[in-house]
């Protein structure tokens, strides 16, 4: 039987920097077994190990439709994630998952779909975009609202170009501290709600980001008419062991490795406020 604590080794194809302290990592698995084992979903999450430094989560990036690699995007904010950040390419790390459950977007199908992300909340949130990309005419209207501190901050900003010409995707953008050349929106994420037309009917909204982001977000949704079961978010919990046993991401009785990190706002609204931080 597999041993759900043993990761597998995993060359680094390619290296993208994102900002000044965040990179997306490609990757793929050494053994071709194991990569074709590893099978995922938008909005689960992988353990990623450096010899001697340690294990963190990390947010599966890329779109499970794009076989034979996986992607990454890792901000630089402790020893581990540090240590990833002094790795060069054709260089190993260590992978075991996938975790936790995902955005159920096959049971979408029809809808319109809105993503809200601030920072690196449209890390987990770019696998299920694009995903329905590749999906596009399952799905009715597509819009990305994404904020960031600044301009330098935003992640996969090739991408957002490339998305911004795509004739059927809306995307706005807001930064909170614009610089001279900014030409976009200037504040919240949710200044763009009414900029980008949202309607609640027939929709579903997914939203990441820093907690009060999505505090922010989810109330204003909430005044737009969206139902509490059709806002989905995508927690971020240190989750230590990914299986359930360590209980270090326990909130309200439940395990965010194993019972989210997808949860909707009908089910976050049972959490303790002070441990949700989002209720």
């Amino acid at each position: 039987m597999k041993n759900e604590y043993i990761p597998y080794p995993a060359v680094i194809e390619a290296i993208q920097i994102d900002s000044s302290n965040t990179k997306t990592f490609k990757v793929r698995f050494k053994d071709k077994r194991i990569a074709k084992s590893f099978v995922y979903q938008p909005g689960q999450f992988a353990e990623i190990s450096v010899p001697g430094e340690g294990e963190a989560p990390i947010s599966i990036a890329s779109s499970p439709l794009e076989k034979g690699f996986l992607e990454f995007t890792i901000r630089q904010v402790g020893r581990v994630t540090q240590a990833l950040h002094k790795l060069k390419t054709k260089e190993i790390i260590y992978l075991r998952g996938p975790y936790g459950n995902y955005f159920a977007y096959e049971e979408m199908k029809g809808r319109n779909l809105y993503f809200l992300a601030g920072g690196m909340g449209l890390a987990p949130l770019r696998s299920l975009i694009t995903t329905v990309f590749k999906q596009r005419g399952d799905f009715a209207k597509i819009k990305i609202l994404y904020g960031a501190k600044t301009p330098d901050e935003f992640c996969f900003k090739e991408e957002l170009k490339a998305w911004k010409q795509l004739p059927d995707i809306e995307v706005w953008l807001t930064v909170d501290q614009p610089d001279k050349n900014w030409k976009e929106n200037v504040g919240a994420v949710i200044t763009l709600c009414d900029k980008a037309e949202m309607d609640a009917a027939g929709s579903a909204a997914f939203v990441c980001g820093p907690p009060l982001m999505i505090k922010f977000s989810v109330q204003r949704l909430q005044q737009l008419g969206f139902k509490e079961q059709d806002i989905y978010m995508s927690l971020e919990r240190y989750m230590k062991c990914g299986i359930g046993k360590c209980g270090h991401c326990n909130i309200g009785g439940r395990l965010v490795c194993i019972d989210g990190p997808v949860f909707n706002y009908s089910q976050l609204r049972k959490f303790p406020e002070k441990e949700a931080a989002i209720a």
